[in-house]
């Protein structure tokens, strides 16, 4: 809503439910598509209690993160984390976003690992820690320097 006018493309990640317990997550395009990104009881490679659904995950994120898509203002990223980072390919769709001038807002985990570092410690990136004391003012304040940069 507060990029109303700015072309998007990418994802966020949201909580599955069975009752009051976390079953997994999934992914849910700026258009609307969903996919399992991660689930428990399942199989596949694990991340704590919940398998992770790779391909799928693959199958619904990947042909959104197109570096040479034209029209995109800005790519969203939720989030870079150790379930994402399990897919390859992921891995390096976002290592092609970011070699070019392409802007990215995305949430990374704060916990580090080589991928997560990498990506870190650039020069062209910049971190933005969400605490209790700027969450509220945040969304606002992002969404004025994307429109700064864009325009």
């Amino acid at each position: 809503e507060r990029l109303a006018g700015i072309r998007c493309r990418g994802f966020y990640t949201e909580e599955t439910r069975q009752g009051r317990q976390r079953s997994g997550f999934r992914v849910v395009t700026l258009d609307g598509r969903t996919g399992t990104l991660a689930s428990v009881g399942s199989q596949g490679p694990k991340v704590g209690k919940y398998s992770i659904h790779v391909e799928e995950f693959e199958k619904v994120v990947l042909p959104l993160l197109d570096p040479v898509a034209m029209g995109v203002d800005l790519y969203v990223i939720d989030e870079i984390g150790k379930m994402e980072l399990l897919s390859r390919q992921f891995r390096i769709r976002i290592s092609e976003l970011l070699a070019r001038p392409i802007n990215v807002l995305a949430t990374i985990a704060k916990r580090s690992d080589g991928s997560i570092d990498e990506i870190k410690h650039r020069s062209d990136v910049e971190i933005v820690e969400v605490t209790r004391r700027n969450r509220d003012a945040l969304p606002d304040q992002i969404a004025c320097k994307i429109r700064r940069l864009i325009d």
